[in-house]
C-alpha cells in the first residue's frame, strides 16, 4: 500500500510542528531532517548539538507507540542520531525553563493532529535491537533466577571495553569525590579507602568482598591495610583479570578469587564489604542475602553494604511497577537487577541480627562519576564500537547518561549502610565518634 502523503507534504508538515515547539521551548539543539534540511529549536542555537532524523518513519513510530522503549530501539538502531557532543552535553542542550515548557500547552491540538496525520502509516524497517535479555529478565523468584546469566550478560561484555571509560582502577562502582573537581582515579582511591576506612579494617583480619568486580578494593586493602582479602565473582573476566592482577603484583599470599555465587561460599570472616551486589539480588532474596552475610561474620564483624536505591513508595503495589527506564535497564544493561529503598535495606539487616552504625548518601557523587564515564566512553567511541558494536555502544551510552541525570535529579539515589553482627549483648566496640574516618592516614 503506498503512502496516502507525498513527501513534501510530511517535511513541511514537521517543520511547522518543530517550528512552534522551538518558539517556546528554546532550546540550543538543532534538528537535522531526513533531507538534510536544519531547523534551530531556539533562537539563539549555535548549530553545535544536531539530532539527526533518519525519516519519515521514525515519527510515525513514535506517534503509534510513544514510549521510552520505541526511543531506545531507534536510538540503537541508528535511526535517532546525536552529533557535536557526547549525550551528557545534549542532555544539558535540551534542558529549559519550566515556564518555556508550560509554554507547550499553547500549541493547539488540531494543529497538532493535522499535522501529525501524514505519519501515520509511515515506517521504519530495522528497529528492531539484537541485543537484549531474552529470559526472564526480572527474576523475582529466587528459584527461577539465574544469577549466572545475570552477571555474565553485563559483566562479561570485554575487559577492553570497560577499561575505555572505567580508568586505571578499573572500580565499576560510584567513586567518592573529597573535592568535586578531583580526578576520577583519585575518587575511586579515595572511595575504596573510605570502605576500608569503615570496615576498620585492621593488619591479619579476614575480609571478604562479595561480587568484586575486577579486584581493586580487595588489592587496595591488602597493600594498605594489611588484611587477607578474598573476593568472590560470577564473571568469568573478572575472575581472570582479578587473578593476572594478584599474581602480577605479588599478593597471591594476601589476596584469593574464585568463581562462586554467594548462597554457595563457605567460611568465616572478621569483615565483609558488598559495593554494587544487591542491586542484583532483589527484594524477595534481601533476608537470604543477609541472612547469608551474617552466617559468615564473626560476632561483633562489620558488613559495609554500598548499593543504589529507590525511593520508598507507599504501597506494594506501586513498589512492584516496572517503570519504562527500569525496563530499559532489566532488557539491555542490568538483568534481574532490583533497586531496593535504604530503609528496607536497614530494616532486612536489623531482622537478619546486625546493628545499624551508619547511613550515608552518596547520590552526588554518582552523578559526577557517571559523567566521568560518558566522556570516557565517548572519548573513545571508534575503539567501544569496535569491540562491541554501534548498537550495544549506543545502549551503553544511553544508561550512563540517564543514570547521571537520574542521580542529579534525586529520582535514584545511592547509599553506604555499615553495620556490625550482633549476637552477644553489650557494647559494639565501634569509635565514639566518625573522626577516625578522615584523619589523615
Amino acid at each position: 500500500m503506498g503512502l496516502p502523503f507525498s513527501a513534501a507534504t510530511q517535511l513541511d508538515s514537521f517543520k511547522d510542528v518543530l517550528q512552534q515547539v522551538a518558539k517556546r521551548l528554546d532550546m540550543n539543539v538543532t534538528v537535522r531532517l531526513w533531507n538534510g534540511e536544519l531547523v534551530p529549536m531556539g533562537s539563539g542555537t549555535d548549530g553545535k548539538y544536531i539530532i539527526g532524523i533518519s525519516g519519515p518513519g521514525v515519527i510515525g513510530r513514535i506517534l503509534r507507540r510513544p514510549t521510552l522503549e520505541t526511543l531506545v530501539r531507534l536510538y540503537a538502531t541508528g535511526h535517532i542520531a546525536f552529533e557535536g557532543g557526547d549525550l551528557m552535553e545534549f542532555a544539558d542542550a535540551l534542558q529549559t525553563e519550566k515556564s518555556n515548557r508550560r509554554r507547550l500547552k499553547e500549541i493547539s491540538k488540531l494543529m497538532l493532529f493535522k499535522k501529525t496525520i501524514p505519519f501515520i502509516f509511515a515506517r521504519t524497517k530495522n528497529t528492531d535491537v539484537k541485543h537484549g535479555f531474552t529470559d526472564d529478565m526480572v527474576g523475582r523468584t529466587e528459584s527461577k533466577r539465574d544469577n549466572t546469566d545475570y552477571v555474565q550478560f553485563h559483566y562479561d561484555v570485554s575487559n577492553d571495553f570497560y577499561k575505555l571509560f572505567l580508568g586505571s582502577e578499573m572500580v565499576y562502582t560510584c567513586a567518592y569525590f573529597k573535592e568535586w573537581d578531583n580526578t576520577l582515579e583519585q575518587a575511586q582511591v579515595d572511595k575504596m579507602d573510605l570502605i576500608c576506612r569503615k570496615l576498620r579494617l585492621k593488619p591479619g583480619e579476614k575480609m571478604l568482598d562479595i561480587g568484586c568486580g575486577w579486584g581493586s578494593l580487595l588489592r587496595h586493602a591488602a597493600v594498605n591495610y594489611g588484611v587477607k582479602a578474598h573476593g568472590i565473582t560470577l564473571s568469568q573476566e573478572q575472575h581472570d583479570y582479578t587473578k593476572q592482577m594478584i599474581q602480577e603484583m605479588g599478593l597471591s599470599d594476601r589476596v584469593s578469587v574464585e568463581i562462586c555465587d554467594y548462597a554457595d561460599h563457605q567460611g568465616t570472616y572478621d569483615k565483609i564489604s558488598s559495593v554494587g551486589m544487591s542491586e542484583h539480588i532483589g527484594t524477595a532474596n534481601y533476608p537470604r542475602y543477609f541472612d547469608k552475610i551474617n552466617s559468615m561474620l564473626r560476632d561483633r564483624g562489620l558488613v559495609l553494604n554500598h548499593a543504589i536505591a529507590r525511593r520508598s513508595k507507599a504501597t506494594k503495589r506501586q513498589a512492584k511497577k516496572i517503570r519504562p527506564e527500569r525496563k530499559f535497564l532489566l532488557k539491555y544493561i542490568f538483568p534481574g537487577s532490583e533497586l531496593i529503598p535504604v530503609g528496607m535495606t536497614t530494616d532486612t539487616l536489623e531482622n537478619s541480627g546486625f546493628e545499624v552504625h551508619d547511613v550515608e548518601s552518596l547520590r552526588e557523587h554518582y552523578a559526577l562519576t557517571l559523567k566521568y564515564w560518558s566522556k570516557n566512553l565517548t572519548a573513545n567511541k571508534e575503539e567501544a564500537i569496535r569491540l562491541i558494536g554501534p548498537e550495544r555502544y549506543r545502549l551503553w551510552a544511553a544508561y550512563m547518561t540517564g543514570g547521571s541525570v537520574g542521580f542529579t535529579a534525586g529520582s535514584i539515589k545511592i547509599y553506604q549502610v555499615l553495620a556490625s553482627k550482633r549476637v552477644s549483648k553489650g557494647l559494639s566496640g565501634m569509635p565514639p565518634t566518625r573522626a577516625d574516618l578522615y584523619r589523615a592516614a
